[in-house]
């Protein structure tokens, strides 16, 4: 029987804690000699990411219960390790080391002068040789920008340089016969999804030799070989992320199925794959209009499966015409699923542990919102839902949900950080703002030079939209983002009076800071979204919500990771300090040892708990749940 509550007062079997611990990300999808293999990132275990096997009748955890494999490359990560027929080599969190796994865990690599300071990501096997292919980042000194280069690594722990001088590397890759080497490479101020080289090498006695570029730009990601040895890349050219065969003689290529959708994704980490070879057929994932799709190109006609999943990480030929992938749809949660040429899947890893069923599962509308200029903006648009309960008076608080990146998207399926509200009562728009990924280049670039206007536009554009269409209290609208989304965040909150609330996770707030102080990888973003460093730093300061506290009326909740690297705690101290000489009601929560993005599964929880507390303090709602009152200073 359905209970009448207010808004944001329902009752969840969704706790936070729940939440925490039952939310496994998984990622890397691989194959190697049958066995299918991944990563867990398990907060229940003090955020590590455990590696998984998976032989055909049984999963197990690989290694030691303390086996952290996470390299720090670009400090985001990604690709930390590789199956071999010795072992897996991979990537320890505690000292950034090459170790192998195999009937022991032990180091390949030497221990570095300073703790961390030589990393390796993205690793590739090379056909006929023990030699194998990583991308390094070494730290020498501090204070200066750390160097990256290509280097074999053999299993008697020699590095060897094979590629220097740019700025940044990844994605090497070899041909099944171990003879031809691709790799990419790009410099500041350049990010992978804006100007990108592609390269080719050949082995010799004295190692690659006759390294050249084959491709200068545009933005190119996940070089491969088919296996008979035509070199592909992932270009968009067209406007579009296609897949390409590249001519190496001829310096030029052409999409293999030339279509307006993305079958890339913005390269913030090592190891991403959406295509891949099975004979001559090939297996990819792609966006269209946010969502996500899986299919096969098969004599260069793209077929797609009717799957029932909305979006995919990852994929691995598993055996012919099968693959897997990780998969997710808008009512399930993602898992590790083996898929089949007719559509068919069987699920290989186990479920997540959350407690929540289909009918209180929050499914969204998609909305397209009109921007300034009369263009579409898109979202995704999650209503309360929950079957105990029901509101019959007024209208439902909104939760805007800003993403970060900014180059990256909105989720396309189940999240349980979303129906963690919906299923209380508090509706959620989650926005792919102009400058997010997976609506082609056009849209993608409407962020250059406008970080701060458009995506903070596009926020409040879908808030009015849904309180002008009578779906949302126009009196009750908060906005949340981390990181990216923390400074748009915190730009709709110095620009428009409309929210009531706002909530940051290690957001931006002073921009000449983070240009300052930020990590190399995205060192020089900010020139291609804000304006070139120095030069522009009446720019940066105009655009930097720190310096508009004048105009902040609206209680906020900060939350930040102290050992943050991407987003300094400086940043949040900033903020909180200027809301204190505002004398704007607000809570700061710092939590010890965390980095940038929450691991832990007590952080999570506890950051969920401190924003409903707050929320329901400043909307006017008591949450059902028992949670701690944060205090508002």
């Amino acid at each position: 029987m359905e209970e009448d509550r207010p808004y944001g007062s329902w009752p969840s079997q969704l706790s936070s804690r729940e939440l925490a611990n039952g939310a496994i990300r998984r990622s890397e999808p691989r194959v190697f000699n049958g066995d299918v293999l991944w990563l867990e990132g398990r907060p229940a275990e003090s955020g590590r990411t455990a590696l998984v096997s998976f032989n055909g009748n049984e999963s197990k955890t690989l290694g030691p219960r303390d086996l952290n494999v996470r390299t720090l490359v670009h400090e985001y990560g990604g690709g930390g390790w590789l199956p071999t027929d010795h072992g897996i080599l991979l990537s320890r969190f505690e000292d950034q080391r090459i170790w192998l796994l195999g009937d022991d865990l032990h180091p390949i690599t030497p221990e570095p002068s300073s703790p961390k300071s030589q990393r390796f990501a993205d690793g590739t096997r090379v056909a006929g040789s023990d030699h194998t292919i990583w991308v390094v980042e070494s730290h020498q000194q501090r204070g200066v920008e750390p160097q990256n280069f290509l280097a074999t690594v053999t299993l008697d722990g020699s590095v060897t340089e094979i590629a220097s001088g740019a700025d940044f590397y990844s994605s090497p890759t070899t041909s099944a016969d171990g003879e031809t080497l691709a790799y990419l490479s790009w410099d500041h101020p350049s990010m992978p999804w804006d100007h990108v080289r592609l390269h080719v090498a050949h082995r010799s006695n004295n190692g690659w030799t006759g390294h050249r570029v084959v491709l200068d730009g545009p933005a190119l990601q996940q070089p491969s070989f088919s296996p008979d040895g035509r070199l592909h890349v992932i270009s968009d050219a067209t406007g579009w992320w296609n897949i390409h065969e590249v001519d190496t003689a001829a310096g030029r290529s052409q999409p293999i199925v030339e279509a307006d959708l993305e079958f890339g994704v913005p390269s913030w980490v090592f190891g991403q794959k959406t295509y891949v070879w099975d004979g001559q057929k090939v297996w990819c994932t792609w966006m269209d209009g946010g969502v996500g799709h899986v299919g096969q190109i098969v004599d260069g006609d793209l077929r797609e499966l009717d799957s029932g999943f909305t979006e995919f990480n990852g994929l691995g030929v598993l055996a012919e015409d099968r693959v897997v992938t990780i998969a997710a749809s808008w009512e399930k949660s993602t898992a590790i699923y083996a898929l089949a040429s007719d559509g068919s899947s069987e699920q290989l890893s186990d479920p997540d542990s959350l407690p929540i069923t289909s009918e209180d599962v929050s499914v969204p509308q998609p909305i397209v919102v009109p921007d300034p200029q009369g263009q579409p903006t898109h979202a995704f648009h999650f209503p309360p839902t929950n079957s105990s309960c029901f509101s019959s008076s007024g209208l439902p608080p909104l939760l805007v949900l800003s993403h970060g990146g900014p180059t990256g998207a909105a989720r396309s399926s189940f999240d349980a950080g979303i129906q963690y509200w919906t299923n209380r009562g508090v509706a959620v728009v989650d926005v792919n703002y102009r400058g997010s990924t997976g609506f082609g280049t056009a849209y993608r670039d409407k962020l250059k030079g406008q970080w701060g206007i458009v995506d903070t536009e596009d926020c409040i554009g879908a808030a009015k939209y849904l309180a002008d269409s009578g779906t949302v209290d126009p009196e009750s609208l908060a906005i949340k983002g981390g990181s990216a989304g923390g400074f748009t965040t915190l730009c709709a909150l110095t620009n428009s009076d409309l929210f009531a609330a706002g909530i940051s996770r290690y957001g931006v707030a002073d921009l000449a800071s983070l240009a300052r102080d930020t990590h190399k990888f995205e060192a020089r973003y900010l020139d291609s979204l804000v304006g070139l460093w120095p030069d522009d730093e009446e720019l940066y300061a105009e655009r930097s919500p720190i310096n508009h506290t004048e105009r902040l009326s609206t209680p906020m909740i900060v939350l930040q990771g102290s050992e943050d690297p991407v987003v300094p705690p400086s940043q949040a101290d900033l903020l909180v300090d200027a809301l204190a000489m505002a004398n704007i009601p607000h809570a700061y929560v710092l939590f010890d040892g965390e980095s940038h993005g929450f691991r832990k599964a007590e952080t999570i929880a506890r950051a969920l708990e401190a924003e409903l507390s707050f929320l329901g303090q400043v909307l006017g709602f008591e949450p059902a749940d028992a949670v701690q009152r944060i205090e508002l200073q």
